[in-house]
């Protein structure tokens, strides 16, 4: 037998709980951590966004609203997000931390050797380019 009682109170929750019915104020908390700034944005339509900047590596991560009708901030201190963030501190550290299987040869000059001419001449240790190029001319050595 259905409980009619049950059934109406199961439907009213159900169309409070749907959050794309209401918009909420945008909030943005920004603070330091691990030597990186992080900034949660809850934006008007209900959705999360946290990102995260260290050594100039920035990312960013969106997660849904798990308590809609209790204040963002009071989410983030009870630690509703630290998943998230978790993931996105650990995702920018092993960036840092990688190094390139294809760029190891390639020094990247620093931002005040920027406006310094590039030598021409390949250093002693590396190999001239040889073969034939897209024009169809072949590379002296």
């Amino acid at each position: 037998m259905f409980d009619v009682k049950s059934l109406f109170k199961k439907a009213v929750e159900k169309e409070l709980v749907n959050v794309d019915d209401y918009i909420f104020m945008p909030e943005r908390i920004d603070m330091v951590m691990d030597e990186g700034d992080l900034s949660c944005i809850l934006n008007s339509d209900g959705t999360v966004n946290i990102f995260y900047t260290k050594q100039g590596i920035t990312d960013v991560r969106a997660a849904a609203r798990k308590h809609p009708f209790t204040a963002f901030e009071t989410e983030l201190h009870h630690g509703i997000y630290d998943d998230v963030i978790e993931d996105l501190v650990e995702g920018v550290n092993k960036v840092i931390d990688g190094r390139s299987k294809y760029f190891t040869k390639v020094v990247l000059p620093s931002t005040s050797a920027l406006g310094a001419p590039v030598p021409l001449k390949p250093s002693q240790n590396e190999r001239p380019l040889t073969g034939t190029p897209l024009s169809g001319t072949p590379l002296k050595p």
